[in-house]
């Protein structure tokens, strides 16, 4: 048979697992706009919360350097490789016109 609880019951039977301002755990090192840390529990190994993560640290291999250059980008849309086939496409069709 099921216990019927009541709402203050359920509230206070979960409040030893809430991050509270007493919580002895590692806090999310991020700030907030005001410049006060965050009060989000930081992730295992780690000084970021699940939202925030922390900084990118980059490629390590090079490998994985060489799979940055071959993707970067010009103005945020459009690839080196990208570029240079719509010049040859605009300079056929300039040839062909003329």
């Amino acid at each position: 048979m099921l216990k019927t609880v009541s709402a203050l019951e359920f509230i206070e039977a979960g409040r030893g697992t809430r991050f509270g301002s007493k919580w002895p755990g590692k806090r999310c090192l991020a700030k907030n706009r005001k410049g006060s840390p965050r009060q989000n529990p930081a992730m295992k190994n780690r000084e970021r919360c699940r939202l925030h993560g922390g900084k990118s640290s980059g490629p390590k291999t090079v490998v994985g350097k060489a799979r940055v250059v071959a993707a970067n980008t010009k103005h945020g849309r459009r690839s080196q490789g990208h570029v240079e086939k719509v010049k040859q496409i605009h300079a056929d069709l300039r040839r062909a016109y003329m």
